[in-house]
């Protein structure tokens, strides 16, 4: 791994590159941000950014600034399929906190699908995000990998120099609570049930709705994920 470069992109076919792999990354049908859109984002003060061997571009990140001052919007995240286990996306997400914390940014949040077990380990595990929001059906109907079921999502909360977050940077591990208020389990392959049993994705991702939206109504927030009984961990 020590050819790969992480570094911002640069001119319009790098941007062209970063459009290619979403559509490489999410299949036919799912609309892509485009090109131009990203070039000009980063110009305004977005971040993005991407992993690069030679000329090829294996994973990149895309985020803008929100409303509020200080935080980001992390839009995408993609790693291309020949470059899974290279650990990708969690090096990019530390560019990414990097690159934040040197322009005064200290919470970066972003939506992801919380019945996808690759998604909840890194995001709440390896990186020590937080979620205390749910946003049923976010996207509308989607095509691609995530056609078939509501785009329910969760609102992870990564806030930069937090204890969790700094340990994790550091690769330290992250204790889970040992008393915590609820466990919320999910699938391990969600994704297949999906492709295999659309009516069954439903089913599971009704169920995972009721749990989570009732316990974060509650005041209960995830706090955790245990990626060995694929549970979600509130306090």
């Amino acid at each position: 791994m020590t050819d790969l470069v992480f570094r911002d992109l640069k001119g319009m076919d790098e941007f062209r590159k970063a459009e290619q792999l979403q559509r490489d990354v999410w299949g036919a049908g799912d609309k892509e941000d485009p090109a131009d859109l990203m070039m000009v984002v980063q110009h305004e003060g977005g971040l993005c950014a991407g992993a690069f061997r030679g000329d090829r571009l294996l994973g990149y990140v895309f985020g803008f600034p929100t409303v509020t001052p200080g935080v980001q919007h992390s839009h995408r995240l993609a790693v291309h399929e020949d470059a899974r286990g290279l650990g990708l996306g969690l090096r990019l997400k530390w560019y990414q906190r990097d690159w934040c914390r040197a322009r005064g940014i200290r919470h970066v949040r972003w939506t992801y699908d919380p019945l996808r077990l690759p998604n909840a380990s890194l995001n709440i595990a390896r990186l020590g995000a937080g979620a205390s929001t749910y946003l049923p059906d976010y996207y509308g109907a989607m095509e691609g990998i995530n056609k078939g079921a509501a785009s329910d999502r969760l609102l992870a909360d990564w806030h930069l120099d937090s204890p969790r977050v700094t340990a994790a940077a550091a690769n330290r591990p992250l204790p889970l609570p040992q008393h915590p208020a609820l466990e919320v389990e999910i699938p391990a392959d969600f994704g297949a049930i999906l492709l295999r049993d659309p009516a069954e994705a439903q089913r599971l991702r009704e169920a995972n709705r009721a749990a989570l939206t009732t316990a974060f109504a509650a005041g209960l927030k995830i706090v955790g994920f245990d990626p060995e009984r694929r549970v979600y961990v509130l306090t």
